[in-house]
Formats: C-alpha cells, sequence, structure tokens
C-alpha cells in the first residue's frame, strides 16, 4: 500500500483487546522518515503511533516489531512488506484534548500514522499548574517531560537505578524542579520536603534551597538531635534493653508511665490531660532517674527483725550513673536481705547504662536542649524539633546521617520516621498538619532499612506511611540501587516509577511487575540506559515515556561521582599521616582531628553576591 502521507506506517492487521498488530506500508523502505524538516526513526521500541479516528485519535506505543506477518492464518500474499509492529493502545485525543484509556478501537484496515512532535506535544505539553518539568523526551528532545506534583507525592514514587546510572543526579533535579520557582516567582511557597540522606550527597548540592541537620555538623549546618522520650515504649524498649516482656517489661513500663506522669505533675505541659496520659504519650522522662529508680529496686537490702529497714550505705549519683550502695546480704536469719520484691531486671538495666554510656547514641540519648533532666523538664520541647524539620523557611529539610555508625542507622532512620509520621497524624486537623501542608519524605539507599528480611521501626513505620500517609498528607520517594531488596509492599504502593539503568534481572523483574503485560517490552531497554536516562511510568505521568533527566549546574550535583582514578594516581605522592585515619575511626566521625587546634570554622559569604542578589 503506497500513501503520499509522509507520517504513514501502514495498516491495523488485527485487535486483541488493547494491543493490535500493524503491517509496515511498501512505501517505508528505510527506517527514517522527514517530516516537516525533522528525522524520525520508523518501528523504534517505545516511539508512539496515531490512529486517526474521525474526531478522535487513538495513541499507542510500539512494544514489539519484526518481519513475521501479524496473524499466520493469513495468506502470504496478503502480508505485503513481510514487515510488522505490535502496538499498545494507550489513549486517545478527542478535540485535541489527550486522555489515558480509549473508548473505542480501530477496524481492521485503518491507517496507522508516525507521531509528529507536534502530536507529542498535544499529549506531554501541559503548563497548567502542578505538572513540573523533569527533562526532555528521548525521542523528541524539543518535548518537555513532565510529571504531575499531586500524583508524585500523594501516591508515592520510587527512584531506582544501579550504581552509576544517575539516580543520586536525578534525585536532585527531581526536587530542584519541584522548588525551582520557590525563590523567583513563589509558585509553591509552602513546599515541605524532608530528605534523610544515607551518603551526605545533598548538603551541598542543595545547600540554596535547604537547611541541612547533621550528627556531625559544620559551618552553616545544624546538630541532628531525636528525643528518645518521643518513641513509643516498645520500640525505645527493644533498643535499650535488647528485648524484654512479662513481668520484667512491666517493670519498665510502670516506672516509665510514673515518670511522665510526675513530669506532667511538675511542668503542666499544654494540652495535657493527665488523666488521657498512657506509656506512649510523648512526654519527657529521664531516662538517668529510670534506670537509677530501678536499679534501687534490685539492689535494695533489708536488715531488721521485720526485714523492713534499708540497709543503704549512701545514695549512689543518678547523674553519674553511680548506683546507691547497700549491705551485702548475708545468709541466714541475721540478714541483711535481699529484695523479695525486685523484678530481676539487673541485666537489662546494665544494657541500659552501657548505652548511656555509648557516645554513639548520642543523637538519641543525650539529645541536646531536648535532654530532661531528673524532673523530667527540657530546655527545649517538641514544638521546636517539628518546626525545625517540618517549618523550615526553605522548601527542604536535609537530615544528613552520613556520620551514623551503621549499626544504629536503622534504629535513627525509625526514630526520625516515627516521630515524623506521629506528628502529622495526629495534627491533620490543623494547618500545619500533612493536610493542609503535604510532605514529601525522600529516603535515600532505602535497601538498606527497609528490607523485610529484618522487621524494623523503620520498615513498619514506612509501611504506613506507603499504605496510609495519602489521607494524612504524607508522601513517600524511595530511591535504591537494589529494588529486589526493598520491601514489596512498600514498592507495590508506589504510584510513579523512575527506573534508570538496572542491569540485574532480579531488580528488572521486580520493576516488570508493575506494568502491564503489552508493555513490559519497554523495560527490555533498561540495561542499555544511558546515564541520566530513565522510563517513567505511573500515576504521575500521562504515559510510559523514555526521557532525559535534566541536569543540575555542576554546583548543584551531588557528590556521588566516581574517583578519577587516572587522575588521583597521576599526582606526586604527598607525606600522609595515618594517625587521622584512626582517629576519625575511633571517634566515629570523618572529620575528626588529631590535635584540636582551636580554629573556628564559619561558613564563607561572597559580599559581591549578596550585593548582586539584593
Amino acid at each position: 500500500m503506497l500513501s503520499r502521507d509522509p507520517t504513514f506506517l501502514g495498516t491495523v492487521a488485527s485487535v486483541s483487546g488493547s494491543s493490535i498488530s500493524v503491517h509496515l506500508a511498501q512505501s517505508i523502505a528505510s527506517g527514517l522518515s522527514i517530516i516537516e524538516g525533522r528525522t524520525y526513526r520508523i518501528g523504534q521500541v517505545g516511539s508512539f503511533i496515531r490512529i486517526p479516528q474521525g474526531y478522535q485519535e487513538l495513541y499507542g506505543i510500539v512494544a514489539e516489531v519484526g518481519a513475521t506477518a501479524a496473524p499466520y492464518d493469513i495468506d502470504i500474499k496478503e502480508k505485503e512488506t513481510g514487515r510488522w509492529m505490535q502496538i499498545q493502545l494507550v489513549g486517545e485525543a478527542t478535540g485535541g484534548v489527550f486522555e489515558r484509556g480509549i473508548s473505542q478501537y480501530p477496524n481492521i484496515g485503518d491507517g496507522v500514522h508516525i507521531t509528529t512532535e507536534s502530536s507529542l506535544a498535544r499529549i506531554y505539553g501541559s503548563d497548567n499548574i502542578g505538572h513540573i518539568p523533569i527533562g526532555t523526551l528521548s525521542s523528541a528532545e524539543s518535548i518537555s517531560a513532565k510529571v504531575t506534583l499531586n500524583e508524585l507525592v500523594t501516591r508515592h514514587s520510587a527512584v531506582l537505578g544501579s550504581t552509576g546510572s544517575g539516580k543520586s543526579t536525578t534525585t536532585a533535579s527531581l526536587l530542584r524542579s519541584i522548588c525551582a520557582n520557590v525563590k523567583d516567582n513563589d509558585s509553591y511557597p509552602s513546599s515541605r520536603i524532608l530528605m534523610l540522606d544515607i551518603h551526605g550527597e545533598y548538603s551541598e548540592a542543595l545547600a540554596d534551597i535547604a537547611n541541612v541537620y547533621s550528627v556531625d555538623p559544620r559551618p552553616g549546618e545544624q546538630e541532628l538531635c531525636i528525643p528518645y522520650w518521643a518513641l513509643g515504649s516498645s520500640d525505645l524498649l527493644d533498643f535499650l534493653t535488647g528485648g524484654i516482656d512479662g513481668v520484667k517489661e512491666t517493670a519498665f513500663t510502670d516506672k516509665i508511665f510514673e515518670l511522665k506522669m510526675s513530669a506532667h505533675a511538675k511542668h503542666d505541659f499544654a494540652g495535657v490531660d493527665s488523666r488521657s496520659i498512657t506509656i506512649d504519650t510523648p512526654l519527657p522522662f529521664s531516662l538517668k532517674q529510670l534506670w537509677y529508680d530501678l536499679m534501687n529496686v534490685e539492689v535494695t537490702t533489708f536488715e531488721g527483725a521485720a526485714r523492713d529497714q534499708p540497709a543503704k550505705i549512701n545514695d549512689g549519683d543518678v547523674e553519674q550513673l553511680v548506683a546507691p550502695k547497700y549491705k551485702p546480704h548475708a545468709m541466714g536469719a541475721q540478714g541483711p536481705f535481699l529484695n523479695s520484691q525486685a523484678p530481676g531486671v539487673k541485666r537489662q538495666l546494665n544494657l541500659l547504662r552501657s548505652k548511656l554510656l555509648d557516645r554513639r547514641y548520642d543523637f538519641l540519648l543525650h539529645p541536646g536542649k531536648w535532654e530532661p533532666d531528673s524532673t523530667g523538664g527540657t530546655a527545649k520541647d517538641l514544638d521546636e524539633l517539628l518546626a525545625g524539620w517540618l517549618g523550615s523557611d526553605k522548601p527542604i529539610t536535609i537530615l544528613d546521617l552520613s556520620g551514623v555508625p551503621s549499626v544504629v542507622l536503622e534504629l535513627l532512620v525509625g526514630s526520625i520516621l516515627k516521630i515524623i509520621y506521629d506528628a502529622l497524624f495526629w495534627s491533620r486537623e490543623k494547618s500545619e498538619g500533612g493536610i493542609a501542608r503535604p510532605l514529601l519524605l525522600v529516603m535515600e539507599e532505602a535497601h538498606r532499612y527497609l528490607t523485610s528480611q529484618k522487621k524494623t521501626l523503620a520498615l513498619e513505620t514506612v509501611q504506613k506511611i506507603a499504605k496510609e500517609g495519602r489521607k494524612y498528607g504524607v508522601g513517600a520517594m524511595v530511591i535504591s540501587q537494589r529494588p529486589s531488596e526493598v520491601d514489596e509492599t512498600i514498592l507495590s504502593q508506589c504510584g510513579t516509577f523512575f527506573a534508570l539503568r538496572l542491569s540485574n534481572p532480579a531488580d528488572r523483574s521486580r520493576i516488570k511487575g508493575i506494568l502491564p503485560d503489552g508493555l513490559v517490552s519497554l523495560l527490555d531497554v533498561l540495561p542499555v540506559l544511558r546515564t541520566g536516562e530513565a522510563i517513567v511510568m505511573g500515576e504521575a505521568a500521562k504515559l510510559p515515556m523514555r526521557c532525559r533527566i535534566t541536569l543540575p549546574i555542576s554546583e548543584h550535583r551531588p557528590k556521588s561521582s566516581d574517583p578519577n582514578v587516572a587522575l588521583q594516581w597521576s599526582k606526586e605522592k604527598v607525606s600522609e599521616g595515618y594517625e587521622r585515619v584512626v582517629a576519625s575511626w575511633r571517634s566515629q566521625r570523618p572529620r575528626a582531628v588529631v590535635n584540636d587546634l582551636g580554629i573556628k570554622r564559619e561558613q564563607i559569604h561572597d559580599e559581591s553576591e549578596e550585593l548582586n542578589n539584593g
């Protein structure tokens, strides 16, 4: 069949549901077609086709190409060129307005055409509020690739790709696209994004639009503190005691409840009714006082005829974690006698004391101005913590966890997520809550703490966010280089996927499970995608699209590039001092020094730049 229309590809040969087979026309002699001065490749998997239907136009994606005619029962003479394409119908345009889904099917013999850039612009082009540009279509670089902000946040999303595929740069670009106009045009002045940065890659890249909190803060950053008393009692006790139940658990929970009640009686916390206080109410209490009171019960000995007179020698010291001293018990009827009411939690109390003395846990067990005194009083309350994390003057808050030892990373992430989720859950009727001002949680290296192989506080909290967060205005963005290791429940709730280069078959199969069978072939290109190129699909994308993510300028890119081995090894070798390595190792701080010279480091501000901006 010949046609003078340069966009003509062929005719519909068979229709099976949303899948159609197309015979390529004899006029398509090569794999290239020049239309309106632009060159188009014919039969590219993932490219779009158009089928005119009068006032409507159907659109589809090329899923497969070959040289075998569609149905085998058709006579060979009717196969014309012998070349064919398998198409998946994905949407239709009525009166120039595109929408997903189809209301009618094509007929046998209907003409099939190349989708030109003007038609692609009809599908992807939208200047409405809530559409953010993330890059350009790989097949038409003049067409901007956009995603819808509402679905990106509320339906959750995932950025998946192997190491070196451009995952971190893509994430930084996505966040900048959301916040790009905050400073200039105030498009989204109330945007709220909280990022968990496991490797410290984004602190400098997003410094102009983010506030940074770090366990080991640098100039311009703030110290990250997480009050232990904001956690649920079961999660806190699991960490402090290594797991406890029965009478022993009751001893801890009763004492915690008693300390919280006492703290409220002395400090009268706003909005709290003493009759509604529970063991999980986020009221401050002293862990040192908890340890001291329970240890006192364990070591107490009695003397006297009625065995009711404490044989105390000295009081010990609460702040220094020194237990009170009693006369040692003795055998026989003379005493002193052991305390028969002791619950037998001395081993757990010794573990609690060792963790209180371990500097690695200071961010949680000694949270700066949020650490309670013996009466439960604190210099700062949770409102100031949440104001810093959620009410920042900049659209992004980065919690830099790169200085945290890996053994406590899961606890740290879980603690942060638990505090955020609970705060937004209970504030859902207030203007500061997630309904009136939604929050996007961005979680880097998710496979490290969201694996289904181990039940953790982080996993349980993110599962709640994935399943219920939409109702409370909390959205999640999961970033991982090993999607096969991320909990399946969490990934299944992600509505939008940014799939970058993936070479591992197990990782690709996890992603393929989210697409209709006819579009799975689109993901066969994942192993050969270029760096920074992604397949975007799901709720936030009108249609699955292959696009090049816009690269931020060099100073706004994350610190995730590969070391330049040739350059570094070609330099002259200089004297090295490995005592600095040992100092950092022992102190668990990457920027630790052997000798503190007392130099005060401050962030440098360029006055000329400030004048220009002013």
